[in-house]
């Protein structure tokens, strides 16, 4: 569980820097990238105005000095490399205007000109030049190129240097949070350490009183009879030790620290012996067992954990299965994994408490709770067992009538035993 928030916090905050960050780059990638688009068309407005040459710049800027020109620049006509090309709307070059650029020549401009016709657009780029389309009255067509490689390649080139350190940024803070998560999550470890040798110290102390207690009440039963008292306190010294039990189990599967044993484990054995011992309890309750059991099914873990998952899950669905229900278990293996299945059909459930199903001491009826004498531990231990041999599990329904609970257990934990 510590290792799990310790990925968690390491995750939301690279996220978060990430989504930040590209926040960040794409906002001002775009803004750059505008910038240039509306400076291109800027002096492609002051060529088209003048007839493809730049006018008396002291001159123009006096003129338009309510304008928002962000090329208040009397250096512009010398910084910018533009050519011009004349056709008619078929396409017949009339004039092309070279003189401003020198790594165009004719025919190139030509084919960009002839490009731009047929796209039928008035403006935009092809390749690094941004073009302007301008009609006469004389049906000619002048079209205006304006280079802005320069400009392109330095935006490209921020983007690229943005792209680059972001990553490098990501990098640092992962290895930061790296080395500074386990000090963040150093209290939380030992407090939970605590509470789990806490709840297994104090389950084994708590064994042997309510097995003596057990112990008087069976003498003072023989020596006095039955009777209202002595059935009521031999009840609860069984609650009290099952719900004990639970919680050492639940504590044992919960350190992370100990490792699954080495031995083979037939996973097929054990439901099909699950499956026999439930038989007489479904007849008795009148409901229907049946099960589709793969055999030869194997896995290294640890026996008893298998054990008390499946006689969990079987347990469960016979408690909360409605009257002459159906249940149903399932275990099979598939190419990348093995699956288990228990299913059975209920009263009623909502899919609200689906998520909820596996939480320690959660019970999704207290009412029907108390009939069955759950403390709502029963899924929890479940869970623990699978996440102890590196599964999963899950729980959904179709109609919130039935209830369907999946075990899937990775492949490299498995293996087949020969037929």
């Amino acid at each position: 569980m510590i290792r799990k928030l310790r990925f968690k916090l390491i995750l939301a905050a690279i996220l978060s820097l990430f989504f930040v960050l590209f926040a960040i780059m794409l906002i001002v990638s775009v803004i750059s990238y505008r910038n240039i688009i509306r400076d291109a068309d800027e002096v492609l407005s002051i060529l088209a105005e003048n007839n493809g040459n730049f006018p008396d710049m002291e001159n123009y800027y006096r003129e338009n000095s309510s304008s928002n020109s962000r090329l208040d620049s009397l250096e512009l006509p010398y910084e910018s490399r533009y050519f011009t090309v004349q056709l008619t709307e078929d396409g017949e070059i009339i004039r092309s205007d070279m003189g401003n650029i020198a790594a165009v020549d004719s025919e190139a401009a030509a084919e960009f000109a002839l490009s731009v016709l047929d796209n039928q657009n008035t403006g935009g780029f092809i390749g690094d030049y941004r073009y302007m389309v301008v009609n006469s009255d004389n049906s000619e067509i002048t079209i205006l190129f304006l280079d802005c490689g320069g400009k392109l390649s330095t935006w490209k080139t921020l983007v690229l240097t943005c792209s680059v350190v972001s990553a490098a940024g990501l990098a640092a803070v992962f290895l930061l949070l790296l080395f500074l998560s386990g000090r963040i999550v150093k209290p939380f470890a030992e407090n939970h350490e605590k509470q789990r040798r806490f709840i297994t110290d104090a389950g084994h102390e708590l064994k042997t009183p309510l097995a003596i207690i057990s112990a008087d009440m069976e003498i003072l039963e023989a020596d006095f009879g039955e009777n209202e008292w002595i059935s009521d306190v031999q009840a609860q010294t069984k609650r009290l030790t099952e719900l004990t039990n639970n919680l050492i189990t639940l504590s044992r599967l919960d350190e992370e620290t100990t490792e699954q044993p080495g031995t083979e484990v037939s996973l097929s054995d054990l439901a099909e012996e699950a499956f026999r011992s439930f038989q007489g309890p479904a007849k008795t309750q009148e409901k229907t067992l049946t099960g589709e059991i793969e055999p030869g099914i194997t896995v290294h873990g640890d026996e008893k954990a298998l054990r008390q998952l499946i006689s969990v899950l079987l347990d469960n669905a016979m408690k909360y299965s409605d009257p002459g229900g159906r249940i149903t278990i399932t275990l099979e293996k598939q190419k990348n994994q093995i699956r288990l299945r228990v299913y059975n059909t209920t009263e009623y459930i909502s899919r609200e408490h689906l998520k909820h199903l596996f939480d320690r001491f959660y019970r999704t009826d207290q009412s029907r709770n108390s009939e069955t004498g759950g403390y709502g531990l029963g899924l929890s231990i479940a869970a623990a067992a699978v996440s102890s041999h590196k599964g999963k599990i899950s729980a959904s329904t179709e109609d919130e009538k039935s209830l369907l609970i999946t075990v899937l257990l990775p492949v490299f934990q498995l293996h087949s035993r020969p037929m």
